[in-house]
């Protein structure tokens, strides 16, 4: 049995999922400026569309939490059997959304956990889920496992058990750059830029290599030392950034579920502090 908490919760996560998609010029990742998917291959139609079928499996994974009560070893093996199951639905509408899916399915188990909607409170919970082996795991290595092996790369996995550093890192500087005064598109780009510029995006890492990765953390850095998306000087480096991540094929994905979740935090304290502590959909627009 649902509740209308856990589908709030869920279509939450949706809205900010599909409020990441909708954000332009995302360097190297789909966004509306290429909806036949020329360039990144991944049609952004399509991503819009299975983003919405992850609502049912996030919901479930909503009720999972709040029905076992505690960060457990038997919620994360039912999250692990939701999660699969939601897997398979968004490659049937179209496919994407792997690492968002990780992302947001914890954080939402985490949120239906914690009476509060700080951020802090919910990635501490998310640790202690994630702390948890899935003994439903899939035994075959993904790029991410690899990564982690050949390089040291935290991964998905590392990131979840740190209570996602970017995640918090992302909403930090969203809030940081909105109160300087920076419109909110621009508060979000320099929010995945920010995951970018550290993050060892373990898709980056198969396609171009640790120098390829640092390469990019470097022209990522650039982008933010030259005042960030909203001067001038920051708008012109990321426009370079994004074309050179898009001729050289280069896309870090990784960020993007991220900056996703980052999203969702905020706008669960966007409705905490309009008095709804149960869930609402994206907070700015």
């Amino acid at each position: 049995m649902f509740t209308p908490r856990d589908r709030r919760l869920a279509e939450t996560a949706v809205s900010a999922l599909t409020d990441q998609l909708d954000l332009a010029p995302k360097p190297g990742l789909p966004d509306p400026r290429d909806p036949a998917a020329r360039v990144t291959g991944h049609d952004h139609h399509a991503l819009r569309w299975s983003a919405g079928a992850m609502t049912s499996g996030l919901t479930a994974m909503a009720a999972a939490a709040r029905r076992t009560g505690e960060p457990s070893a038997a919620l994360r093996a039912e999250l692990g059997a939701i999660g699969r199951c939601t897997e398979h639905s968004l490659r049937l509408a179209g496919g994407g959304h792997r690492g968002a899916l990780w992302t947001l399915g914890l954080l939402v188990a985490g949120a239906a956990l914690t009476p509060s909607t700080g951020s802090d409170d919910i990635t501490a919970t998310v640790r202690r889920i994630a702390a948890h082996p899935d003994p439903g795991a899939p035994h075959r290595p993904s790029h991410g496992s690899a990564m982690s092996v050949r390089y040291g790369a935290a991964g998905a996995r590392g990131e979840a058990r740190a209570g996602f550093p970017h995640v918090r890192r992302a909403l930090h500087v969203l809030t940081a750059t909105r109160r300087s005064g920076a419109p909110e598109t621009q508060a979000r780009l320099d929010a995945l830029l920010a995951v970018m510029a550290s993050l060892r995006d373990s898709e980056l890492l198969h396609t171009a290599g640790p120098s390829g990765l640092r390469q990019v953390h470097s022209e990522v850095q650039a982008v933010l030392e030259a005042g960030g998306t909203a001067t001038p000087a920051g708008a012109a480096a990321l426009a370079a950034l994004d074309e050179a991540l898009r001729a050289r094929g280069w896309s870090p994905r990784g960020s993007a579920g991220l900056l996703a979740g980052a999203l969702f935090l905020d706008a669960l304290k966007s409705a905490g502090r309009n008095g709804n502590s149960q869930g609402a959909g994206s907070g700015r627009r």
